[in-house]
């Protein structure tokens, strides 16, 4: 048995297994990943990040959900990478990675005990289907939005477990945001694939919430702050038609522990 070194990490709740695999280059099987990120048999996280190198990159991000398989691109992990990165050295105030979706770049605004701010960039959003009922759009992975009234109260689990099988989304599926505004004010719920239960935030459905919810009110504004069940955050946008630019998700990191597991 292996002896492996991890740090545990959460941004607004969703948490994750981090793993500096610059000198190692682990390869974990989907087996191992599950069961580490398991809340009862494993050390517990809604995904497992590696840093890689990466030529040209300050390093590479490597996401896998906690079912073990490897995910679209983590808006809070990619919070939490960055933090990683600046406890480990790697970068100072701005980074520049690689992750699944293409290239990222980053600003650490803020430092206090085992808390860190950062700023995250996400891709440009092009193509957002608007239904009736529903926003559809890819935000660095696939998000349905909806509005609802008293979200606090809403059943997310059986509801989102709904959409994100649906016909219509097959053979991936879908992650499945719940929405209630209070003028520029959100508060978003979501169901996420992968983890297959709502997660106490999820920072590219909190960013795909808020550009559904410009297009939805018209309202001219470039910014939304959100509160999730694991706290609050805050999306800055640039709003073209219907399109969106400039597109960034702000909100606090924290290191929670370091540790070992044997593997």
């Amino acid at each position: 048995m292996k002896r492996l070194s991890f740090a545990k990490y959460h941004g607004t709740g969703n948490d994750f297994i981090l793993i500096d695999n610059r000198q190692t280059d682990h390869l974990f099987s989907t087996e191992t990943i599950n069961k580490m990120c398991h809340r009862r048999f494993g050390i517990g996280a809604d995904g497992l990040m590696l840093l890689n190198r990466k030529d040209g990159y300050d390093f590479e991000m490597v996401y896998y959900n906690a079912d073990g398989r490897e995910g679209t691109m983590c808006g809070n992990g990619g919070r939490c990478m960055v933090a990683f990165a600046h406890r480990l050295g790697i970068v100072e105030k701005d980074a520049r990675f690689a992750a699944i979706d293409g290239e990222h770049v980053a600003e650490v605004i803020g430092l206090s005990g085992n808390q860190v701010r950062v700023k995250l960039k996400l891709k440009d959003v092009d193509d957002i289907q608007i239904q009736p009922d529903y926003y559809f759009l890819d935000t660095g992975s696939p998000h349905y939005v909806t509005f609802v009234n008293d979200v606090e109260n809403l059943d997310v689990y059986n509801e989102g477990r709904k959409i994100r099988y649906h016909d219509r989304f097959a053979p991936a599926g879908t992650n499945v945001n719940f929405v209630e505004i209070f003028n520029t004010h959100l508060f978003v719920r979501t169901y996420e694939r992968g983890v297959e239960d709502e997660t106490y935030s999820c920072g590219t459905g909190i960013v795909a919430s808020a550009l559904a919810t410009a297009l939805k009110t018209g309202a001219d504004v470039d910014s939304y702050e959100i509160k999730t069940r694991g706290g609050e955050l805050k999306v800055y946008f640039n709003k073209q038609g219907e399109a969106f630019r400039d597109i960034w998700l702000e909100g606090p990191v924290v290191c929670v522990f370091n540790g070992e597991i044997g593997i």
